[in-house]
């Protein structure tokens, strides 16, 4: 039987473009969580905020803040999960990366890019879905702007139990960012964890958070106060997700599609 898992999210500010401090400021949060979290899901692009110089804060997938998550995870004998601007092939990529707790790295690079910010110009899509086990749970990744799009995000078959979304989603649009939030974890009949930032960004940007995980009903398990810097932590039970789907199995009357790529 799967056990049930423990989650954290980190809601914080991120200092703009600069790895060295919000790695340190954010080495001091995970602290507090090592010993009651099986996972921590930090913001999208966490270690520079969302940067349109992907030429100055690139990094490999062996460079300093991958290993800095690794040793994170190691240490601390939990998975990590966030995204950051890795280059690749000579291509960059909003990368959402996923870190088990012997060091092991799953990734997800971002599908849809922001046009809105100019993000398409800057960097390359990401042309699959990635769909990640992690302690008996299967777990999808996605990043910000592919909440507003339901097919790429559609439990086919139930193929996933818990749904995650990293973001820097502005404060202007996130009463649409709480919405779909929801739809995505009541169409899908799976939990969702939302994790977004606060504060304002080097392009003038205000972020307020609205961080939240949901029930497979789309109700809020844990819902952060706007603005405010802090970590919650909870526990998804396995079971309660199965006796769900038994009750209300709607996955026998869903329509068929392809996705294209």
């Amino acid at each position: 039987m799967v056990k049930n898992i423990s989650v954290s999210i980190i809601q914080t500010n991120i200092v703009w473009e600069n790895k060295e401090m919000n790695l340190k400021i954010l080495s001091k949060k995970i602290a507090k969580v090592k010993d009651i979290s099986d996972l921590v899901v930090l913001p999208e692009m966490f270690n520079t905020g969302f940067s349109l110089k992907p030429e100055k804060n690139f990094e490999t997938i062996d460079g300093n803040t991958i290993k800095w998550l690794k040793k994170q995870a190691i240490e601390r004998k939990i998975a990590i999960a966030g995204s950051l601007i890795i280059k690749e092939n000579n291509n960059f990529f909003n990368r959402f990366v996923f870190v088990y707790p012997n060091g092991e790295i799953k990734f997800y690079d971002k599908r849809h890019l922001f046009r809105m910010a100019n993000e398409h110009n800057f960097y390359t899509p990401g042309n699959k879905r990635v769909i990640i086990d992690y302690m008996g749970w299967k777990i999808i990744l996605q990043v910000c702007y592919d909440l507003r799009f339901p097919v790429w995000s559609r439990n086919i078959d139930n193929e996933y139990d818990l749904m995650i979304y990293v973001a820097n989603w502005p404060k202007p649009r996130i009463s649409q960012w709480e919405t779909l939030l929801a739809a995505r974890a009541i169409e899908n009949q799976a939990y969702v964890i939302g994790v977004n930032r606060i504060g304002i960004d080097g392009n003038s940007l205000s972020y307020i958070g609205a961080s939240k995980i949901l029930n497979p009903k789309g109700e809020n398990l844990v819902q952060i106060d706007t603005k405010r810097e802090t970590i919650e932590t909870t526990e998804l039970s396995y079971s309660t997700l199965l006796t769900y789907r038994e009750k209300f199995p709607v996955v026998f009357d869903t329509d068929s599609f392809e996705i294209k790529k």
